[in-house]
């Protein structure tokens, strides 16, 4: 056995989304941090969607962003398409997406993987976790090269005994031409962890040249493209469209008298698909009133001819691939350089994971991405931030990083792993965050570039333009709740101009600003604050105002819920002793050691009257413990 002679603070297994944003983390909190890959050539890759972003995604690209993570600035570096989706629907719901240059999107990351200080990047494939007691002691790869350290953030995707299927055919891959881990899914197993097997896929990617575009619809990118990253201050994408069209009912009956032949429906695929992104074979049989489904192309970049279709994702043998995507109006004599599979993998149950993304039988062990049962490049980046900034954290012996639901996208889906597990690959919706309203695209720096800057990654300057930003929002909506518009005719004028109603009396500026007709920037013209402000001001001002009533609601919302929060249980307490709870709920209780009765009461299952009797419990054991440390408790 051979020995590395440097040292370690983290090791991050796996350079996928999730393990950049840990290792990342990790090193600009000071730690001596090491990355390593199956292979040092497909960093940070994009082996499905050429994209970033979307519904609910979007945000959590945000957050990333706002706590100093790189995905959002890759995106930018390597954008071809800028979208803000739900513009017609409320600021709580829009969403930035890109199509992305995925080999420039890889560039761009292992450059700065390969320029951060205290990160090392080398290729290795690693086969056990070394332990001492239940707490980590180091990693050893597939030469029997050991390397030491404290704490190491698992990050594998699909590797973990990954397996690619098309019809009949399988073989052991990570990802369709890349070694599967299997050494590693085995220690996994032998550490006592429960694992699972997931199943995804990908659309097969076809030829440029060989593509009818004029049978397709263009969708071009927004007119006014705005930077992924709160640090960009400029984008001009060298754009490329994407294009949409449809399949039909010949298609849909190619494929279903081909069923028996497809991996998934052929019995050959045992792990769970993704309820949110099913597979053509899957609608077909899941939707069979429907006559077609969309089918999008996208470039999946500047110098390469391939074509990535969405839409079209199956594991059905590639001479029926080719009649199902031949079927499609426009793709008739479309050539398949890559053929549509399926994958499926290990994973371990994210109830065996504290909210700090660290196992609960292992110390010094933390899970982040598709290994802890998610699916998607952003859930990844999201988990592998968070379980860097805990690893370096447990290093440096600091308080663990936690957001609660009411703080970010991020903390919503961490607690609905640790708290409620997954039997399926779980994606983020911008329906499974309660307080929505409150975690916006446009302010997700002002909600946590302070977290992250007191973390060591954001800078003293991001977080002063953060501060100048809440001030003026602070000062500017105290002027115009104060302002009294008077109904002068230049005034009615422009109401008149704008539709709406004109004014006989004299009325605050904040009930002009709340009319649908009326917006900041057509007031301001008209009423402008003292000084100039941001943008980003103005844009704070205008939702805080029309939204004023909401906005009140959900913070009422999320004091009841911190409440709850507040109300920490003892990690000694005994729920199998507890009189009032039922034995499945006991049962639940004892694996997943919620931390708090707001935790407690998220667990599936949990009742009122169960939180109630817990509240009890908590506080009888609290009074116990209080009379038996007393200088009096040995008095009769």
């Amino acid at each position: 056995m051979s020995y590395n002679f440097k040292p370690y603070d983290v090791i991050v297994i796996g350079a996928g989304h999730a393990g950049c944003e840990a290792a990342l983390a990790s090193a600009r909190m000071g730690c001596a941090t090491l990355l390593l890959t199956i292979d040092m050539d497909k960093i940070a890759a994009m082996p499905c969607s050429p994209s970033i972003g979307g519904m609910a995604k979007g945000q959590m690209v945000k957050e990333i962003d706002a706590l100093g993570g790189q995905m959002a600035k890759a995106s930018d570096a390597s954008a071809i398409q800028y979208k803000t989706l739900n513009t017609r629907k409320g600021p709580a719901v829009h969403s930035t997406r890109t199509q992305n240059d995925k080999n420039a999107y890889s560039r761009y990351m292992k450059h700065i993987l390969e320029t951060t200080d205290n990160l090392d990047l080398k290729q290795a494939m690693v086969q056990e976790i070394v332990l001492d007691q239940n707490t980590v002691k180091g990693v050893i790869d597939n030469t029997g090269f050991e390397y030491g350290t404290t704490a190491v953030v698992v990050a594998t995707g699909t590797f973990l005994k990954g397996m690619v299927h098309i019809g009949a055919s399988k073989f052991e891959a990570g990802r369709a031409g890349e070694f599967s881990s299997i050494c590693l899914a085995q220690n996994f197993a032998d550490m006592g962890f429960k694992m699972g097997r997931m199943k995804t896929g990908t659309p097969p990617r076809l030829h440029e040249d060989t593509i009818d575009f004029s049978r397709f619809i263009v969708h071009s990118s927004d007119a006014f493209p705005k930077p992924f990253s709160f640090s960009t201050t400029f984008v001009d994408p060298v754009e490329k469209p994407s294009f949409m069209g449809h399949t039909n009912t010949h298609t849909h009956k190619i494929v279903r008298d081909n069923l028996k032949y497809s991996a998934l429906y052929g019995g050959h695929i045992k792990g769970r698909s993704a309820r949110y992104c099913p597979s053509f074979e899957d609608k077909i049989v899941k939707f069979p009133e429907r006559e077609s489904h969309h089918v999008i192309l996208q470039y999946e970049g500047l110098d390469s001819k391939e074509i990535y279709a969405s839409g079209l994702g199956n594991s059905l043998p590639l001479d029926i691939q080719y009649k199902v995507v031949r079927s499609v109006k426009g793709l008739e004599k479309a050539d398949i350089m890559r053929p549509a599979y399926a994958i499926e993998y290990d994973y371990v149950n994210p109830l065996e994971l504290t909210p700090a993304l660290e196992t609960k039988k292992i110390k010094g062990l933390f899970l982040a991405g598709q290994i802890n049962g998610t699916s998607g490049y952003e859930e990844a980046g999201a988990q592998g931030i968070w379980a860097g900034i805990n690893a370096a954290c447990r290093i440096q012996k600091r308080p663990a990083f936690i957001l609660d639901r009411s703080q970010g996208y991020i903390g919503v889906m961490i607690d609905d792993l640790v708290t409620k597990g997954t039997n399926e690959p779980y994606r983020m919706f911008t329906s499974r965050a309660e307080y929505r309203l409150m975690l916006r695209e446009d302010n997700a720096d002002l909600r946590l570039s302070e977290i992250g800057h007191d973390l060591g990654l954001v800078s003293d300057t991001t977080v002063k333009l953060c501060r100048q930003i809440q001030e003026e929002t602070r000062q500017e909506i105290q002027r115009i709740k104060t302002f009294t518009v008077k109904p002068t005719d230049a005034v009615n004028a422009f109401l008149e101009s704008r539709n709406t109603s004109l004014i006989n009396n004299g009325v605050k500026l904040e009930q002009l600003l709340k009319r649908d007709t009326l917006d900041y920037p057509s007031l301001k013209e008209l009423f402008p604050p003292p000084e100039p402000i941001l943008q980003r001001t103005e844009q704070q001002v205008e939702i805080e105002i029309k939204y004023e009533g909401y906005v009140q609601r959900q913070l009422n919302e999320i004091k009841k819920y911190q409440d709850l929060e507040r109300r920490k249980i003892p990690e000694d307490f005994d729920y199998g002793s507890t009189h009032g709870l039922s034995s499945e709920l006991k049962e639940k209780l004892s694996l997943i050691l919620p931390k708090s009765l707001g935790q407690a009461s998220r667990i599936d299952g949990m009742t009122p009257a169960a939180i109630s009797v817990l509240m009890v419990s908590i506080c009888a054991m609290k009074n116990k413990q209080r009379d038996l440390t007393s200088p009096n408790s040995n008095l009769i």
